[in-house]
């Protein structure tokens, strides 16, 4: 179904008005008409899903999502169902801009090194460190900022994220004092003239370009690109992508169609990654709870994700075991990471819903496992 309204579509920051709930400025996404004229200043979504999270709708829409959710809660599910996944649509020709590989490679270096690479030294050793910057093309800017590229499974670069961070505490500086706090590539080139101001954007998946390398690998799903890379590290058994926002769970996902995926949002993203995830029922998505029934009250006003865990329990096993040494490789660290196992209890292929929901009814305790193979 069409709807009536539909948000205003991102031009720069004028496209965007001051927030009615939180009242920073350029960051509410107004509802519009098909031509593009603002229904109210009050009915929008704001940005910061985290520390804001207002949406209102238009009464139309708010009514039709209404009456519609009434009717799925009534409707019974028929007994047998068919899905059929839909074939991806073929990118015409020169539909997607991109960014020239050589500006991105001109800023995959480890010289300097930015503040979020001064982090990972603390919890990875520098072989680990190295695999990063090289599978997912970590850039860094003269000032020390770290750049995370957008690169599809074609291998152009869609764009790239500039973000800054502590580089004491690994989290992501988000004083709005601060300039230049987080911005874009193709921004900055615009700026410069290097690309023209024609040029449009298209995302895809951080870390998109590794599901072409790894074909067998299973994916895990996350929101932030900090999140995909600290995991990439800790379990690279896996291909970690990231969305790059709560909001973005859309259809940049559609690439994931066949492989086995499982989905870790944050904490304080959990319920609408649900609903989101439920109108691709052709995707093989299962999300994880790990953050709903473990996080702590801090955690929870902090909005933590899974690196979060990780790098607290991360730091804490280093203290304990050698403070003063070099880094060890993960695998042999962390092993025990509680994260790392609610990871491997949903891809491990020992691991069934059915079979988990009888150990926890009946308080069993799984001894082993013994394949049984088929005729």
């Amino acid at each position: 179904m069409k709807y009536k309204y539909h948000l205003l579509k991102y031009a720069g920051p004028a496209s965007r008005l001051t927030c009615p709930n939180c009242g920073k400025p350029h960051c509410f996404a107004p509802y519009v008409d098909d031509n593009d004229q603002i229904v109210g200043e009050e009915y929008g979504r704001c940005n910061h899903e985290s520390s804001c999270g207002y949406v209102k709708y238009p009464p139309s829409e708010r009514e039709w999502r209404q009456s519609w959710s009434e009717y799925q809660s009534r409707r019974k599910p028929p007994q047998k169902r068919v899905i059929t996944r839909p074939q991806p649509k073929p990118e015409p020709e020169g539909s997607i801009c991109t960014i020239p590989m050589d500006i991105v490679l001109k800023t995959v270096r480890t010289n300097p090194l930015s503040d979020f690479l001064h982090f990972l030294c603390k919890i990875f050793d520098v072989e680990t460190i190295m695999r990063l910057i090289e599978e997912y093309a970590i850039g860094v800017t003269r000032s020390g900022d770290t750049v995370f590229y957008q690169i599809d499974m074609q291998g152009r670069c869609r764009t790239g994220k500039v973000m800054k961070y502590d580089r004491e505490t690994g989290h992501r500086i988000k004083d709005p004092n601060v300039p230049g706090a987080i911005t874009w590539v193709h921004t900055l080139l615009k700026k410069q003239g290097v690309l023209p101001q024609e040029w449009t954007l298209t995302q895809c998946l951080f870390g998109c370009h590794l599901l072409k390398k790894y074909p067998d690998k299973p994916v895990c799903l996350v929101e932030a690109e900090k999140t995909a890379i600290i995991c990439a590290g800790m379990m690279p058994q896996f291909v970690w992508v990231a969305t790059g926002g709560k909001t973005q769970l859309g259809d940049k996902v559609e690439v994931l169609a066949g492989r086995k995926i499982v989905a870790f949002p944050d904490v304080d993203g959990y319920d609408a990654w649900i609903e989101k995830i439920r109108e691709r029922p052709y995707l093989n998505i299962q999300v994880s709870d790990y953050l709903v029934h473990k996080a702590t009250d801090e955690d929870r006003a902090m909005g933590a994700d899974i690196a979060d865990i990780i790098i607290r329990w991360a730091l804490r096993r280093k203290a304990e075991v050698a403070p003063e040494e070099p880094v060890p490789p993960p695998e042999q660290l962390y092993a025990d990471n509680p994260v790392m196992q609610e990871v491997m209890r949903y891809i491990s292929p020992e691991y069934w819903p059915e079979v988990d929901a009888l150990i926890r009814d009946l308080d069993l305790e799984l001894v082993s496992v013994t394949r049984i193979p088929t005729k």
